[in-house]
């Protein structure tokens, strides 16, 4: 009876013992704290070189960790960009490849990978990802009046989390509308190097829009540290795409800043020129974290590169461009294949080759040549020394001296795309399904002629996973 009571005991206080071990084990894990601006150029950061701008915030965490100077979306729309980061995968493959489409359904995100291993994974703010069976976030904290961030969620949140977490921080800024009265003018704005005599009607209320975010910011900043989450968090700044070339291929569209504090694990004031990407961003929070990264994806961990080792994470990385399912909608989809100097761009629908590729439908046709048109100076192929034309100044296409490189990039291209399932192989002027913006409909955005409206049928769209 004795002995029985005091297995008992023992077995009581063993397993007592052991919950709180595994509890401590839990709290040991570190914390993962992801801040997203939507709709800023890179060169509109102070630590990115703009000396007008306010953004010490963010300038304060590169000075707590390092800078990222070659980091890139795969493509330069908030939805796809927000869909690499939480999938580590390219557009097409995850199939969100336009603004307002959602990814494959059978796809495993961040919400399902960090869970497994004993996270909550939340997102306060701006969403813009879907479907909803993808992204179960632990908690959905939304935009304040549909635009300010839920600082007071975030505030209860931190104050009380008992389990390791993935709290991703969506700010709505800079993205507009652009205030009519901000605390800027013309005179205040920094003339950027690629367009140095264009300041547009917009700055004022952008780089007031860039302040407030700011702000934002320091308040979360101080939230981390009122509640203790300084030295085991580690805390990412970026945005999800450039403004000045939203929509397109260029630097100005696909470069990102890219931030990450660490104490103890990152070097202070620290940074690295190693070409990077989104879709790594997943692949890197789950080696952090421990998890399993899935073989499937595109992306690779950088933890590294965050260590301070400079290594070499891609020979390659890759962007996707389409004009529909946004305003003033066009067939023109595009592709690019980049190492770290030169910069492969292959459109399409360009003008040079668009009666190639028309079929039997003569309302897809018009649709095709009226797209084309549209951008008639966009050759099918472009070429660029990004060492010595950082801003796609001069197209080398048709220079000998690189036609070696020319071939190379091609060539990733063409592979990617295969590895990509990407169905612009087959048709290259294949539609997309319109979730909003459609071709052949007369709206706000977009204006049709009689002779084309509403002729296009289901038929007539490529066929895709929604």
């Amino acid at each position: 009876m004795i002995f029985t009571r005091l297995a008992c005991c023992f077995f009581v206080i063993f397993g007592f013992s052991t919950s709180v071990l595994n509890a401590q084990d839990e709290l040991k894990k570190p914390n993962i704290i992801f801040y997203l601006s939507d709709d800023q150029d890179k060169l509109d950061f102070g630590v990115y070189g703009n000396p007008k701008v306010e953004t010490s915030n963010v300038d304060l965490l590169a000075s707590q960790g390092i800078k990222l100077t070659n980091f890139y979306t795969g493509q330069a729309i908030c939805a796809p960009s927000r869909s690499q980061i939480f999938t580590g995968m390219y557009p097409v493959k995850n199939g969100c490849m336009a603004n307002h489409i959602g990814v494959k359904p059978d796809i495993k995100s961040i919400t399902s990978l960090l869970k497994e291993s004993g996270y909550e994974v939340v997102l306060a703010g701006k969403s813009h990802v879907k479907p909803n069976k993808v992204f179960n976030w632990t908690h959905y904290f939304p935009k304040v009046n549909n635009r300010f961030l839920p600082l007071d969620e975030i505030d209860n949140y931190l104050r009380n989390v008992k389990k390791p977490f993935c709290l991703i921080i969506a700010s709505d800024y800079p993205h507009g509308p652009f205030p009519k009265t901000p605390n800027y003018s013309k005179s205040d704005i920094y003339k950027l190097p690629y367009d140095p005599s264009y300041i547009g009607n917009h700055k004022p209320g952008y780089y007031q829009n860039i302040k407030d975010d700011n702000d934002q910011l320091g308040k979360v900043l101080n939230m981390v540290d009122k509640y203790g989450h300084y030295d085991n968090s580690m805390f990412i700044y970026a945005s999800d795409h450039g403004l000045s070339g939203k929509w397109g291929l260029s630097e100005q569209g696909l470069q990102v800043p890219f931030i990450v504090r660490w104490p103890g694990k990152i070097n202070a004031n620290s940074s690295s020129n190693t070409l990077l990407t989104l879709v790594d961003v997943l692949p890197t929070i789950l080696d952090i974290t421990e998890t399993k990264t899935p073989a499937h994806i595109d992306g690779k961990s950088f933890l590294k590169t965050l260590s301070g080792i400079d290594t070499e994470i891609h020979e390659y990385i890759f962007g996707v461009a389409t004009k529909q399912n946004i305003r003033e909608c066009k067939i023109f989809p595009s592709r690019m294949a980049r190492d770290k100097r030169y910069k492969l761009i292959r459109n399409f629908n360009s003008i040079d080759v668009v009666d190639l590729n028309l079929g039997d439908n003569p309302y897809i046709n018009k649709f095709a040549k009226m797209s084309a048109e549209s951008f008639p100076n966009v050759p099918y192929e472009e070429l660029y020394d990004l060492e010595k034309d950082p801003y796609q100044k001069v197209n080398l296409i048709n220079n000998n001296k690189y036609k070696n490189i020319r071939n190379r990039l091609s060539s990733a291209l063409e592979n990617w795309m295969i590895n990509q399932g990407d169905f612009v192989l087959d048709n290259p002027i294949s539609i997309i399904k319109p979730t909003l913006h459609p071709l052949d409909k007369n709206s706000k955005w977009n204006k049709v002629s009689e002779d084309l409206l509403g002729k296009l049928n289901d038929d007539d769209y490529v066929k895709l996973h929604y």
